[in-house]
This record gives C-alpha cells, structure tokens and sequence, in this order.
C-alpha cells in the first residue's frame, strides 16, 4: 500500500516553516527523519492533507552549549549522536542509547526530536530523556515555550503539542561526574520493538535517585523519591522494592503477570548497572 495523496512542503528556514503550520489550522504533520511517519502515511494509518519536512532545516540541526546544559536541535540524527559528533554531557550515556535504536539505517534518518515527537512508549528517548530530566522547546510563529520530557509526552503517540507547534531543541542537563546511569530493555531480536524498557538515574552528590519505566501503553511511569529503594540511595540493588514496582505497573495497567515480569526484570537489570 503506498501513502494517500498529500502535498509536500519543504521549507528553506525556520520562519517559512512555522508560516506554513501557523495557516494549516492544524492539518499539516512535520516530518523530521520519517521513520516513524513514512510507514503509518504507506499503511494509511495516516492521511494528512500537507506534509512539512523540516528535516533539511540548519537551525534545528544545531547543537550548542548554555551553562551547563546541552542544547540539540531537533533535527540532529541517532545516527550523530551514536558517532559522537555533538558534545556529550551525559558521560557517554547519549551514544549508548543512540547505538541501540534500531538499524543503522533507520539510525541515520531519524531524529531526536522526531522520535520525542512521535511519542511512541517503546522509543528509547522517550525513557532516557524523561531519566536525565531534559526539557523539550516548542515553537509556533508567535512564541515558544519549554516543558520537561514527562510533561510534553502525554501518552502512548499523545504529546502537548498544539496546533502551529513544533518541536525545535531538547535541552539536557550535565551529569556529575559522581552521577550513575543504569539502562535496559527487552526485545524479541535487536534492533525491534521493545517490549519493556527501563532507566535509572542515581545522583549521590545531589541525594536523588529517578527511574523509568517505559514501554507501556500510558505516559512513562517515573518515581522520583527513592521509594522503590526504601527512601535512599545506596544500596539500591539490595532495597529494590519489587512488590512496589509491580503495583505500580498494575495501577498503569499492566494486568498481564508474564508482560509484569518482563518489565521487573529489565528494571532490576536496570537498577544493578545504575548501582555498579
């Protein structure tokens, strides 16, 4: 099946894309590396009126640094990440989870901010971003605004974007060099969907801990306040509260107890690479 009929815009500048979406009234859909869109416009799971590709766009494949956080432009591919060709404040976490999306091929399309944008539950961003607690820069033709991962992905495909908006840069803070990082997931074969996937941030200097569960059908599920390691912060492969993190995957409803354990397992592979 090939995609329905649509017309295509590929504008020259920022200013010319959000004219374009501004008088679209919310019909047009962004395509950034066309991973994800290409393959729902084949099967018509998708049938937009206009198409706006930005992806040829050098403001959004920008990358800079602002104090002490990393500001990456939307359009910046897996693919340049993975090799290492923006700055990394994250201690090689941004590569490792840019090496795992996926194929190379699909890798060196995609973007980050398309990814975000897409909101799918199994997307690595999606959990990885939402861990480092980076925040997402929405831009329409008058203003622009910023909100963190949790807030801008509202659930499965569902994100805060309005019509007129696009994603333009996700802004990343700088890991301590004390801060550790532990990352997992679960999928039949490389390189496929994943069906359960989970990331630990663990900040001792900071006293803090976040986790994320990912790869459900609901917003990602994310605690903040230790309780899954007993209220602190060392020792978290002992204090794992396991009885804890099932009940919350209930409440988020995973009612399936084999789909219960998979998620379980990959936070507690999770939690013992964090706790290294």
């Amino acid at each position: 099946m090939k995609a329905a009929s649509f017309a295509y815009e590929r504008p020259r500048s920022m200013s010319d894309a959000l004219a374009l979406l501004a008088g679209a009234d919310g019909e047009a859909r962004i395509m950034a590396g066309g991973q994800s869109l290409g393959p729902m416009l084949n099967l018509r799971l998708m049938q937009p009126p206009r198409i706006v590709d930005i992806a040829g766009l050098a403001e959004l494949r920008s990358v800079e640094r602002d104090g002490d956080a990393l500001v990456i432009g939307a359009c910046v591919t897996h693919a340049n990440i993975e090799d290492g060709r923006i700055p990394d404040v994250t201690h090689g976490v941004l590569p490792r989870i840019a090496r795992g999306i996926a194929y190379r091929a699909v890798r060196n399309r995609g973007t980050i901010g398309g990814s975000l944008s897409h909101a799918d539950p199994a997307a690595d961003w999606v959990t990885t971003l939402a861990a480092l607690g980076a925040r997402v820069r929405l831009t329409n033709s008058k203003a622009q605004r910023d909100l963190v991962v949790t807030e801008f992905v509202q659930g499965a495909l569902q994100t805060a974007l309005r019509p007129g908006e696009l994603v333009t840069a996700i802004r990343l803070p700088s890991l301590s060099t004390t801060a550790r990082f532990g990352y997992a997931k679960a999928c039949r074969k490389p390189g496929e969907f994943a069906h359960a996937m989970a990331a630990v941030l663990i900040e001792p200097d900071l006293s803090r801990s976040r986790v994320v569960i990912g790869a459900i059908d609901t917003t990602p599920i994310v605690v903040d306040d230790s309780s899954l390691f007993g209220g602190a912060i060392t020792d978290v492969r002992q204090r794992f509260d396991r009885d804890l993190a099932c009940r919350l995957l209930m409440q988020a409803g995973v009612s399936d107890p084999a789909a219960r354990h998979i998620h379980l397992t990959v936070l507690a592979r999770a939690i013992t690479e964090a706790a290294a």
